[in-house]
Parts: structure tokens; C-alpha cells; sequence
């Protein structure tokens, strides 16, 4: 494909089905105006490179034959119905909005695989007991305001208060800019679906991480999400002159990276599914090279297959640095932002996902535990929930870097496909 830029240059490719049409209509979306940068990838929620994306997603929406429009919390949601008008609904679903300078799959191939896997029902006809359903969600990454999940909290209801009053970078909040796009604030909670109206979910998404290329596997059976926790750490010394004694300082930046060290030893430590990263991180001595710090506010991103590994670690990273603040005579504040349980996926749709994948490989395929955060975590709390990864060449992701490949891509659609296919033997037994 050479010609990204006009909204109607869809070329050969686009105009064929399944897997390699899901593949380049990732490309397609990935450069602008579907990007709010006409160099990289950067799709915002609710910016004018989310807008042309959503768009045009609602139109191949409708193509496969869904009713396709955005929800109150401006996700976009197309219905196949089922044999029955109404019936309760097997949501396919991921995220639509992308990070910084981000690859063109991070969950828009899970909804273009959603589409495709209805397209294919379509034109033979077919529908279910239920219905099927494809979700975009709008909200998942937080690149725009400080929140994440917020399409997929709206929809299981677990929105948090004054959730629409977080700002961007140039002051607007999410109230002002979804009022921007006609859509009425007060309505975003009304998103909310009510459990009777879902039977399940499953979230196609590439792995973002190397398992699956190191083993040379294609696909792997998710069996949870891991529980997440981020803090921020404000560490307050006394700001001093570099030629101060070192016997007398209260040096905020070192006492930070002793810290650091001791959170990197504790995860190192820890069971095979435990990851800590300190990312954010300021000082208040500016470019200056001659300042001792004498304040420093880092991140730390907490995660564990479970709840309990996850709190129980949270608590001996604050005891511990709670010595090191107190031997540096530094003050501390220690202040949790984001808290997610994580999620464990449904056993009866796993084994029934890891069933259609090994018919469609001819080989068991993997069960693996998700350290990165899906919209999943959320809808579990209304519906029972499962994950495919797909393989992500050398576990690349967040990275124009990312890639996939056509032949994983097809495999993943085929047991999509058998899934339902025993989902509605299931549904009838």
C-alpha cells in the first residue's frame, strides 16, 4: 500500500477478507489522517485522528453487516443479531485509541479480527442463539487524559467519581471535549451494560511480550490479567549547593535511586510473574549540574498474576523504602493512583478457545498469564471473559517496531471462528 493519506485510497488488499485484509486495515488506520500526526502513529481518544478511525471502522462495521454507532461513552459497538431479536450478545472487543508513536496492532487488530470474524458469518448467512458483537473500545490507554480503561469501566460500571473532570495537557477536560463531539457528559456512565445482556467476551490482542516468538508458537490461550497497582513516591530532602559536605546532605535524587535499586532487587526476588518499573520521574534541579535535589516524585508499576503476591510486595516496597527515607533523613510521600485487580479469564471459555486452537495449529497451544493490562479486566465484571494472543515479532509493542505475521493473523481467525462455532454447541447443550 502506498497511499495511506486518502480516506477513500483503499487499494486491493482492503477489498479482499479475513486475516490479510485485518492486517492492512491496521496499516491503513496507522498513518493520517487516522493519526493526529501525519509522521508516526498517535490516535488520542477523541481527537481528530480518532474521529476519521472510528468512522471509518462504523462504515466496515455496517459492510459486514452489523448496526454499528458509537455508545454514550463514545466506544464503538456493531451488533449482529442473533436468531432471535434481542438475544443476549458474545462481545469481540479491544481498544481503538493508540500510545505516543505507537505500532499499528496494539488492540485495532482485535477489533478489525472482530469484524472480520462477523463478515465471514455474514456472507454464509449464518447467525447464533446470541448475538455478536464487536467493540472498539475509545478510551484504553490514557494517552490523552490522565485516566485508563475508560471505555470498558464505562461499560462495566466501575466509572470513578468526577472520572470526566481529568484534563488534558492543554487544560480541556473530558466533559469539554466529549460536549466538542455533541455527546452529552451526563450520558457517558448510561454506557453501562447490564449482565443479562452478555454471555461473554473474548479480546484478540497480540502478546506484547517475547513468549511466543522465542517458543515459535503462533497463539496462546490467556488464563488471567495480571492485578496492577501504580504509585507515586515525593521524596523531600534539602536542595543544597554541589559543594556541600556529603556528611551533611539530604539528597533527595540518591535516596530516589537507592530506591529504585531496592524496588528492582525486591521484583527480581519474586515469583516469575511479578514486574515492578519505576518510569516517571522529576526533580526540581531543572538543567542546573551543580544543585543537590531536594525533591524527586517518581512512578512505580506494580503487577502479579495475583491480588494478594501484588499487595503483599506493595507492602514491603513501602516498609522498605520507608527506611531508606528515614536513614537519608528524607520525607516521604507514598500516594497509590491506579489500582486494577486484575482478572481471571473463564476456564469454561479458555478450554473451549484452547480446543479450537489446537484443531486449527494441530498442537496444544500455551496458557499464559497477561502482565499488560486489557480492557478485559473490566468487562469481567459483568460477563465471563477470555484472551488469544497472537504472536508479536520479538515481543515488540508501543513501538512503530510491531509487526505480525499474516500466517498467525489467519490461525487466529480460524479459532475465533471454531469458537463461536462451539460456543453456540455449548450454548445449545
Amino acid at each position: 500500500m502506498t497511499d495511506h493519506q486518502a480516506p477513500d485510497g483503499i487499494d486491493l488488499l482492503l477489498s479482499t477478507s479475513g486475516g490479510a485484509r485485518a492486517i492492512a486495515r491496521c496499516d491503513f488506520l496507522g498513518r493520517w489522517p487516522y493519526s493526529d500526526h501525519k509522521t508516526g502513529l498517535f490516535r488520542p481518544f477523541l481527537g481528530q485522528g480518532f474521529e476519521a478511525s472510528a468512522t471509518r471502522i462504523l462504515e466496515w462495521m455496517r459492510e459486514a453487516g452489523m448496526d454499528a454507532a458509537f455508545d454514550p461513552a463514545c466506544n464503538i459497538l456493531g451488533r449482529y443479531e442473533g436468531l432471535t431479536p434481542h438475544a443476549p450478545a458474545f462481545m469481540i472487543g479491544s481498544h481503538i485509541d493508540s500510545v505516543r508513536d505507537a505500532g499499528h496492532y496494539d488492540g485495532m487488530l482485535g477489533v478489525m479480527l472482530g469484524i472480520e470474524l462477523v463478515d465471514s458469518f455474514h456472507k454464509e448467512g449464518r447467525r447464533f442463539p446470541f448475538a455478536l458483537e464487536v467493540m472498539g473500545f475509545g478510551d484504553e490507554e490514557g494517552s490523552r487524559f490522565p485516566t485508563y480503561m475508560l471505555g470498558s469501566r464505562a461499560l462495566a460500571g466501575l466509572l470513578p467519581p468526577r472520572a470526566l473532570d481529568a484534563r488534558d495537557p492543554d487544560g480541556m477536560s473530558i466533559a469539554e471535549a466529549l460536549a466538542e463531539w455533541d455527546i452529552e457528559p451526563n450520558h457517558f456512565a448510561s454506557a453501562r451494560r447490564a449482565p443479562k445482556t452478555l454471555i461473554g467476551y473474548l479480546e484478540p490482542h497480540i502478546e506484547q511480550a517475547p513468549y511466543l516468538y522465542e517458543q515459535d508458537l503462533p497463539l496462546a490461550v490467556v488464563s488471567s490479567i495480571a492485578a496492577q497497582s501504580r504509585f507515586y513516591v515525593t521524596l523531600t530532602g534539602q536542595a543544597a549547593h554541589a559543594g556541600s559536605s556529603m556528611k551533611t546532605r539530604r539528597d533527595a535524587l540518591s535516596a530516589a535511586a537507592e530506591m529504585m535499586l531496592a524496588i528492582e532487587k525486591i521484583a527480581q526476588g519474586g515469583p516469575d510473574d511479578l514486574v515492578a518499573t519505576c518510569g516517571a520521574f522529576t526533580t526540581d534541579t531543572g538543567p542546573a549540574t551543580n544543585i543537590v535535589a531536594g525533591e524527586v516524585t517518581f512512578s512505580i508499576d506494580l503487577r502479579a498474576a495475583h491480588r494478594e503476591t501484588r499487595d503483599s510486595v506493595a507492602a514491603t516496597l513501602l516498609e522498605t523504602l520507608q527506611a531508606i527515607a528515614e536513614r537519608r533523613h528524607i520525607t516521604m510521600k507514598f500516594e497509590e493512583r491506579h489500582n486494577l485487580p486484575g482478572a481471571t479469564c473463564d476456564p469454561t471459555l479458555s478450554n473451549i478457545l484452547a480446543e479450537s486452537g489446537q484443531d486449527v495449529t494441530g498442537a496444544p497451544l500455551p496458557f499464559l498469564v497477561s502482565q499488560a493490562g486489557h480492557d478485559g479486566m473490566n468487562v469481567a465484571a459483568i460477563a465471563p471473559i477470555s484472551m488469544v494472543f497472537i504472536r508479536c515479532e520479538k515481543g515488540i509493542s508501543h513501538n512503530p517496531a510491531e509487526a505480525v505475521r499474516a500466517g498467525d493473523v489467519a490461525l487466529a481467525l480460524e479459532t475465533m471462528r471454531r469458537f463461536i462455532e462451539r460456543l453456540e454447541l455449548f450454548n445449545n447443550g
